[in-house]
C-alpha cells in the first residue's frame, strides 16, 4: 500500500512550482505587489519591499489585476443571472443545495487566479442531507499524475488532502464497530494532525513532506483520498483484463482506512478538472499574462512620488541685496505664504526674488501611467 501513498506523495511533490506560482499570483491579485524576494548590493535574499523601504521609498501600488478579476467574474455573474442558468428545472434543486452560483464564481476567481478549475462532487448524506454534493477544491491539497490531454483522459491517479476531526474520521470510518472506533483512535493518538504516524519518505523537501502528510490545523487529522485506474483480472485465471476506478482513504502511514470502486454511474472518480492552458502539461493562468505590467506601473508610482517629494515646490529665491533694512527672513516666510502679502524690497540693480517650481512631467511618467 505505501506504493500508492508513496506514488501520490510524488505527484503532489510535481505541482510544488504550480503551487508557488498561485501562492505569488495570489499575492499580487489581493494587494500584496511587493512580495517578491531580490538579491541587495550586500548579497542579501530580502523582500523587494522591504528593500524599497530602506531606500528610502515608500511601496506603493495601483491593483490593477484585482480590479481585472473582479470585472471578469462579475461578468459571469451577469450572464449566469440573465441566463437563468441556476434556475433551470433540472440544476435547480442542486443549485440551490450547494449554493452553485457562488461556488462557480469563486471557482472562476480562482481559474483567473491559478488556472485551475477543481471541484469534488460526491454523493453522500451531510449535516445538510443526503444528496450530491459540490464542493471546490483548494488547489493546495490537490494531486493528479502529469497528464497533457485537456479531457484528461490520460490521467490515472487523482486525489486531495482532508483535514478531518477526529469524530468525523470515526463517522466516516468506523463502521459502527467499537473495535474500529478503537483502532483509529489508536492510529491518530500518535498525533491528530498525523505528524506521529507520517512514514519516512525520503522523496522531496522535508516542508512538502510535511505539508502532504500533516494536518494544517493540529487539532485536526490528515486523510488522503486517492483514486487509482486500476487494471484487473476479469476473473481469477482468465487472460480477460477489466478497468476501473479505485478510492482509497488512506491514514498518513498507509493504513487504508476504507476503499470502494467507483459506485457512480459514470464509474470514474468525482473531480472535475480544468486546468489551462495545459499545452506541453504547463498551467499558466490569466494573471500571470498581466505581472509584469503591474510591477511596471508600481515602478512609475513609486518614480512620480519619489520625485513630487524631491522636487522644489514653490521655494522662493530671495537675493540677500534686496533685503530691506529692519525686515527678518521669519517675516518674509509668514507673508510669502499668504496669497495677499506684500514683500518689501530695494529695488536696487540685480535679481529680483522669484519662485522656483519643477515640473516634474517631462518623464512621460505621467502620460503612461
Amino acid at each position: 500500500m505505501n506504493s500508492i501513498l508513496e506514488a501520490a506523495y510524488k505527484a503532489w511533490c510535481a505541482a510544488a512550482d504550480l503551487r508557488a506560482r498561485r501562492q505569488r499570483y495570489k499575492n499580487y491579485t489581493y494587494g500584496n505587489q511587493w512580495c517578491d524576494t531580490v538579491t541587495d548590493s550586500k548579497g542579501r535574499t530580502i523582500v523587494e519591499g522591504r528593500l524599497l523601504e530602506e531606500s528610502g521609498a515608500k511601496p506603493l501600488t495601483n491593483n490593477l489585476i484585482r480590479q481585472l478579476v473582479k470585472t471578469v467574474v462579475g461578468r459571469y455573474r451577469t450572464q449566469a443571472a440573465e441566463a437563468g442558468v441556476y434556475n433551470d428545472e433540472n440544476l435547480k434543486p442542486l443549485a440551490q443545495r450547494n449554493s452553485l452560483a457562488e461556488l462557480d464564481s469563486r471557482l472562476l476567481e480562482e481559474f483567473l487566479i491559478s488556472g485551475c478549475a477543481i471541484q469534488r462532487i460526491v454523493d453522500e448524506r451531510r449535516w445538510g442531507g443526503y444528496g450530491v454534493w459540490v464542493d471546490n477544491v483548494d488547489p493546495r491539497d490537490f494531486f493528479v499524475n502529469a497528464f497533457k490531454d485537456p479531457r484528461g483522459w490520460d490521467i490515472d491517479l487523482i486525489g486531495m488532502l482532508h483535514d478531518m476531526t477526529l469524530p468525523e474520521v470515526i463517522n466516516r470510518f468506523g463502521a459502527g464497530s467499537p473495535e474500529r472506533v478503537a483502532e483509529l483512535r489508536q492510529l491518530y493518538a500518535q498525533g491528530g494532525d498525523g505528524s506521529g504516524i507520517a512514514p519516512a519518505i525520503s522523496l522531496g523537501e522535508a516542508s512538502d513532506a510535511e505539508n502532504f502528510f500533516c494536518a494544517a490545523t493540529p487539532a485536526r487529522c490528515r486523510v488522503i483520498e486517492v483514486w487509482t485506474f486500476d487494471c484487473r483480472e476479469t476473473a481469477p485465471g482468465s487472460t480477460g483484463m477489466d478497468f476501473a476506478w479505485h478510492c482509497r482513504y488512506l491514514a498518513p502511514d498507509g493504513t487504508v482506512l476504507s476503499e470502494f470502486d467507483s459506485p457512480y454511474p459514470h464509474q470514474g472518480h468525482p473531480f472535475a478538472v480544468k486546468l489551462y492552458p495545459l499545452t506541453d502539461g504547463e498551467v499558466h493562468s490569466f494573471v500571470e499574462d498581466v505581472i509584469d505590467q503591474q510591477r511596471y506601473i508600481n515602478r512609475l508610482i513609486v518614480m512620480i512620488d519619489k520625485m513630487m517629494a524631491t522636487s522644489a515646490k514653490g521655494v522662493l529665491l530671495f537675493p540677500m541685496r534686496q533685503m530691506v533694512e529692519n525686515l527678518k527672513w521669519d517675516d518674509i516666510t509668514r507673508v510669502w505664504a499668504h496669497s495677499d502679502g506684500v514683500i518689501p524690497i530695494r529695488g536696487d540693480e540685480g535679481p529680483l526674488p522669484q519662485q522656483v517650481i519643477t515640473n516634474t512631467s517631462g518623464s512621460g511618467a505621467y502620460q503612461l501611467l
